[in-house]
């Protein structure tokens, strides 16, 4: 019974649906990697005097700090241990706190996974997280026996298969009572349950391939030089084509010749020796490859140093950074992937500003109400140029010669400094030169959305009969995102996304391309975020739930979802570091902070509980399994929830996180009062910012203190994203927070934040056992509160 039902299951995933409710698509994602078992992250909230951490003079550069800091964890004994300050590093001008991002290096190669951040501020180090690597380092590029190491790939997998299994037990008990006798064949699966089996069949059919090759040719096992078969080995497993696989397979060694391989050369000795990889199957751009050293863990609780070729692997739909064995056989040690989706639903020189006809920011979806002309609201902290200007040198699609007195460009499109929107019907990576609505010199886009029902072969015409009116809007409400957040402390030296950082530190070309009714897909949406300096993509999709089609890019919430993975994976880890939430709890948070900001924008002074998605999905709960809301009976949902099945996913377990932080936003209000408005005032002339009803009083040199609750939330939020460590739990972004109001309030929330955390189990005495990196382990609620508190 057990395999006729997963023969049918997986079957039943693959077939088709005819009209309006044709199934959804689901993008392979490969998203695994080990555990770090020491990895630590330590704070010191105001209720503890004990503090651990080196005392230092006010005056000592911070750096410096940093550095007697490491000197002193790594110790004199490992001499053959050093390590790089990164240069995303900065101090944040809006906290005075300096956030120093430290990779490890071993005989002058980097530890991928040998992270640690440090948080100072005053000279006072207020909490860093640590997973450098401590044991005896291997001679230089030292051979692995990867054969006897553990298998990250080969144990997602199983752990996957058990995951399954258990789900499928569960529903052939339910059939053996209610269907009649020798009925084999499951007719309806549950969301999470489909989600497992496409994750099941998509990413573990090839976890035995390394071994496999390995046989086949002996003589590779001692060669590390050559990074090709191991990057051609990753891409059987990435590719979801396949084609591309059996071209691979069949035709292996041909591949490897037609792989040629570059070195990349660097101005300064900073810069990591690096190769570029041509010729790679299904990828877009060339492959970027670097040697390197992964921390794997043993079943002992040893760690050992695995030699690997670390990739970024950029391909149609996924960006992939890839750690994957330098020697035969080339497993796959870790994988994130920098796209990250919305969830699947069930198939159920400023010119004068542009004026747009949009849904107006707080109108999260067509349902909430009407469409209104609305000025461009660019404010010159933000986005000093508007946004339709940009410098010509940082210009990607202007090909002209530049005028010799003009340093800017006014654009009539919507291409600016901050985002570039356009269409993107046929799901490709080019978008220069896609279709965009250009309002000419009058600067007004104003144009018709009136979706009509059809038949069902003419719905794709009918949505993209109003593109321009999707455009417009993509346009709108992703600018109206980065005004926001860059006033929430997301500016250029945390790693926003800006074409031309004005001078003010980070890494710039890296505008959001936000592709309209994107052709790759239906009833979804993705962002990917590489390091700084990289373009993010999002790419919106239409939904084929309803009749006629609903439209993702007018569903505020979802854009805002997507558009936040960027600001949560720059900040977390820094700028220039885009794997630190890419599995498990991390990887949750990650769905769960877009949902959390999403849900807050859209909010008013009248309580109310909110669905993801309802409008897009046609589906009045949404997308998830609960609306957000402070009844118990409406959402359930604690820290031990993410021990059910049907919470393996990133995006379930995100919304357990989402939900936390609902409840915690709403002690803030309760006590802090509600702001009608999250954005900030607009500085004056001489660029101070006027305190008015949304700031307290300024005192001297102090952040801005937002006055209320929901604007409070906001800043404790994207504040803790810049305190916690890479791969952070539940328990050390909660931290995090609590560490961030200490920093901004002097910790006068305190035991408001841990009650309300403790509300839904994470609390002082919340526990975890066993935990794996994608997710699964056994959780206890914790609902205590410090001593202080009670």
């Amino acid at each position: 019974m057990r395999c006729l039902l997963i023969v049918s299951i997986l079957a039943g995933i693959v077939g088709s649906v005819s009209g309006h409710r044709a199934p959804v698509t689901a993008r392979k994602s490969l998203g695994f990697g080990p555990t770090i078992p020491h990895a630590v992250y330590r704070s010191i909230p105001r209720q503890n005097h004990v503090n651990e951490f080196m005392p230092q003079s006010s005056n000592l550069d911070p750096f410096e700090v940093a550095r007697q800091f490491i000197d002193d964890i790594i110790g004199p004994d490992q001499v053959q241990s050093s390590y790089k300050i990164r240069s995303d590093s900065y101090t944040d001008p809006s906290t005075g706190v300096t956030h120093v991002y430290v990779r490890q290096l071993l005989h002058g190669i980097e530890v991928a996974d040998g992270n640690m951040n440090i948080n100072i501020k005053d000279g006072k180090i207020l909490s860093y997280g640590n997973s450098f690597f401590a044991g005896k380092p291997p001679s230089l590029v030292a051979k692995s026996d990867s054969r006897t190491l553990p298998h990250p790939h080969r144990e997602y997998c199983e752990d996957l298969k058990a995951e399954l299994d258990n789900h499928l037990g569960v529903l052939a008990s339910i059939q053996n009572e209610q269907a009649p006798m020798g009925s084999d064949k499951i007719t309806e699966l549950p969301p999470s349950m489909s989600h497992l089996a496409h994750l099941h069949t998509s990413n573990c059919q090839f976890h035995g391939l390394a071994d496999e090759m390995a046989s086949k040719r002996p003589q590779a096992l001692e060669d590390v030089g050559d990074m090709r078969p191991a990057l051609l080995e990753f891409m059987v497993a990435a590719t979801p084509k396949s084609e591309v696989v059996n071209e691979i397979l069949g035709k292996y060694d041909e591949h490897l010749g037609r792989m040629t391989i570059s070195t990349v050369s660097h101005l300064t000795s900073e810069g990591e020796q690096a190769f570029h990889v041509d010729n790679a199957p299904d990828t877009v751009n060339p492959v970027k490859a670097s040697i390197a050293y992964v921390q794997v863990p043993s079943e002992d609780g040893s760690v050992e140093l695995v030699p690997v070729w670390k990739f970024e692997v950029e391909m149609e739909n996924n960006w992939y950074e890839a750690a994957v064995s330098a020697f035969a056989p080339h497993r796959i040690i870790s994988v994130v992937d920098w796209a990250s989706d919305a969830p699947i639903p069930p198939p159920e020189a400023p010119k004068e500003p542009a004026t747009y006809n949009v849904f107006a920011w707080g109108i999260n979806d067509p349902s909430d109400g009407n469409r209104t002309l609305e000025k461009e609201n660019f404010d010159s902290l933000a986005s000093p140029i508007g946004w339709h200007t940009l410098p010509f040198a940082n210009d990607p699609s202007y090909k002209g010669v530049k005028p010799s007195d003009e340093f800017y460009r006014n654009t009539s499109t919507t291409f600016g400094n901050n985002v570039f929107a356009q269409e993107n019907w046929e799901g490709q990576n080019a978008y220069l030169y896609n279709y965009r609505p250009d309002a000419g010199s009058s600067s007004v886009y104003d144009y018709q959305y009136k979706p009509k029902a059809s038949e069902s072969d003419e719905a794709m015409d009918v949505a993209q009969s109003y593109i321009n009116a999707t455009v417009t809007q993509l346009f709108y409400t992703s600018n109206m995102i980065h005004d926001l957040y860059y006033r929430y402390g997301f500016t250029e030296v945390a790693g926003n996304f800006q074409q031309y950082n004005f001078g003010r530190g980070g890494r710039e070309g890296d505008a959001v391309i936000a592709n309209a009714q994107d052709g790759s897909g239906f009833n979804n949406a993705n962002f990917m975020t590489p390091p700084d300096g990289s373009n993010g993509r999002m790419r919106m999709y239409l939904w084929n739930t309803a009749n006629p089609y609903r439209d993702g890019d007018f569903e505020a919430g979802i854009v805002i979802h997507e558009y936040s993975h960027g600001l949560s994976t720059r900040l977390t880890g820094g700028p220039m570091n885009s794997g630190c939430l890419g599995w498990g709890e991390s990887g949750g948070m990650g769905e769960g902070w877009g949902d959390f900001l999403a849900t807050t924008i859209r909010s008013t002074a009248n309580y109310s509980d909110y669905p993801m998605g309802a409008w897009a999905a046609n589906r009045p709960r949404g997308i998830r399994n609960y609306p957000y809301s402070l009844n118990e009976t409406v959402n359930p949902s604690t820290y031990q929830t993410l021990d059910k099945p049907g919470y393996w996913g990133v995006h379930a377990i995100g919304e357990v996180w989402a939900q936390i932080l609902w409840l915690v936003s709403q002690a803030l209000i309760e006590k802090h009062g509600f702001s009608e408005t999250l954005y900030p005032p607009l500085p004056l002339e001489n660029g101070t910012i006027p305190t008015n009803d949304f700031y307290r009083p300024a005192v001297g040199k102090k952040p801005l203190v937002p006055k209320h609750g929901n604007t409070l939330s906001v800043q404790l939020v994207i504040n803790g994203m810049k305190l916690q460590p890479c791969q952070p739990s539940f328990f050390d972004a909660r931290d995090a927070i609590i560490l961030a109001d200490e920093e901004l309030t002097g910790g006068e929330n305190f035991c408001t934040l841990w009650k309300a955390f403790s509300l839904r189990g994470l609390g002082t005495d919340a526990n975890v056992q066993g935990r794996t990196p994608w997710g699964g382990g056994i959780r206890t609620n914790g609902f205590a509160t410090p001593a202080t508190c009670n």
